[in-house]
């Protein structure tokens, strides 16, 4: 019966929930602390290494795409969930405790702000090469010849893409399946950020990977979005703006997901995303989003945290509701 109870996630507490958000707010995510998204990565690395030995032709590199991210994502899924039933079977305030700290690890609000507080403080001490060098750290594209007002552009639309990607489909998933069904997220997400590439060595290897990242990412984007614009509306920003460049320009992005939130965030702040950016000394040009009602400032990017932090309070309160609903329900 207590499996049953466990696969229902009564178990998991809302204020596990709390616990872990409130650490993560203040903690965020030390470099030296161990953390199960290293792990995750260091088995994907692991797994690439042993399938790519019976990889030799197109068409095995992409089976061996899609075992290796059907192996990660139930080996990750299980495990937590396997840790999750010892703990309660040893204590459920032990489980509650695990539960917790997966949360924390769940989630970035605190490292993606300080992250994007860390160009803006390198571009005022540093200048332009300190805050290039800096945005380096959580952009793919060359950085190397960006002027203030890219960098600033860069940085801005990275808070809004992870705002979907590292903290409102985290919390969806926590809210369908608790802590165990948030990492196997995690572990789609990793996977995609590390092997779902349309280069040479990946595009068959790693298009499975980059196919169910998509997949999961369809309804948190688009949640995402609708909370942004309702976090618009609560900071006093542009939220009939937002809403309005959402649904003209959320579908123009490259990625069928990323340009729900990109476009939300855009038309709250009166910025314009997009234009031509180099990978790996390639230019790709990208679709303008949003319109060019103010130019890129140093207040951008305050502005893109707070409504970050308050999209990401906002889906806080609703996982709460639903997991608050579950123990009632299940």
């Amino acid at each position: 019966m207590r499996f049953l109870e466990l696969l229902n996630l009564v178990p998991f507490s809302p204020a596990a929930l709390v616990l872990g958000y409130i650490l993560d707010l203040v903690i965020g995510d030390p470099e030296r602390l161990p953390h199960p998204i290293r792990w995750i990565g260091n088995l994907v690395s692991a797994l690439e290494k042993k399938l790519r030995k019976f990889a030799g032709t197109p068409g095995r590199e992409r089976v061996a795409g899609v075992l290796l991210a059907l192996l990660t994502v139930s080996a990750v899924y299980c495990l937590i969930f396997l840790l999750l039933f010892i703990s309660y079977e040893v204590s459920p305030i032990l489980c509650f405790i695990v539960s917790a700290l997966f949360v924390w690890a769940g989630l970035s609000v605190k490292s993606l702000g300080a992250e994007a507080k860390g160009v803006l403080t390198a571009l005022e001490t540093g200048g332009i090469e300190a805050g290039r060098k800096r945005l380096s750290r959580i952009v793919g594209r060359d950085t190397g010849a960006l002027d203030r007002k890219e960098v600033l552009r860069a940085t801005v639309e990275t808070v809004s893409e992870n705002t979907s990607d590292g903290i409102i489909a985290p919390l969806f998933y926590l809210a369908l399946g608790g802590p165990a069904l948030m990492m196997a997220y995690k572990a789609v997400n990793t996977l995609d950020s590390m092997v779902g590439y349309k280069n040479a060595k990946y595009k068959n290897f790693g298009w499975f990977s980059a196919r169910l990242d998509d997949a999961a990412n369809y309804i948190p984007s688009r949640l995402a979005g609708v909370l942004a614009v309702s976090a618009s509306f609560i900071l006093g920003y542009n939220w009939k703006a937002s809403a309005r460049i959402m649904f003209r320009d959320g579908g123009k992005h490259p990625s069928p997901n990323s340009g729900v939130i990109e476009a939300a965030f855009a038309g709250a702040l009166g910025v314009r995303f997009g234009g031509t950016s180099s990978y790996n000394g390639v230019p790709s040009t990208k679709p303008f989003i949003g319109d060019a009602v103010h130019s890129f400032e140093d207040s951008s990017i305050k502005s893109s945290i707070r409504l970050m932090g308050m999209t990401a309070f906002l889906m806080l309160l609703l996982t709460l509701a639903a997991r608050t609903a579950a123990i009632f329900v299940l």
